[in-house]
């Protein structure tokens, strides 16, 4: 699932950036550079709304940038963050009877295996 919230970028005197997420008090990060924020405010925004999701919680409408108010020295961008469900699903799969048997000799777990060998192929 897509989710778009707006950031509030803070230019600290070393050149760094804090970021943080008016809609979703506590979700705070650090860039050491503009582009490195950039990086660290998608990462913090897909790590928050992953929590939320896990636990249940309800996941907040995002403001619009024109409402927020900023200090001297800070700007808001938009930030967009792709959450995948995590949630293990169930399906059927065959494999020849000697791969079978040559799984559980070595154990090895079938579902990580698969699980590794798709990522890397969507990848």
């Amino acid at each position: 699932m897509e989710y778009v919230y707006p950031a509030i970028f803070h230019k600290n005197d070393d050149e760094s950036y804090t970021i943080t997420y008016p809609d979703l008090p506590g979700c705070i990060s650090e860039g050491k550079s503009l582009g490195n924020a950039m990086y660290m405010a998608e990462s913090a925004l897909t790590q928050w709304i992953s929590y939320l999701t896990d636990k249940k919680q309800e996941i907040p409408q995002a403001s619009s940038p024109k409402d927020l108010k900023t200090e001297n020295g800070e700007f808001v961008n938009l930030i967009r963050s792709e959450v995948k469900d995590g949630r293990a699903v169930k399906r059927t799969v065959s494999i020849p009877k000697w791969m079978d048997e040559e799984v559980a000799k070595s154990g090895l777990s079938l579902s990580r295996v698969l699980q590794d060998a798709l990522n890397e192929r969507l990848a």
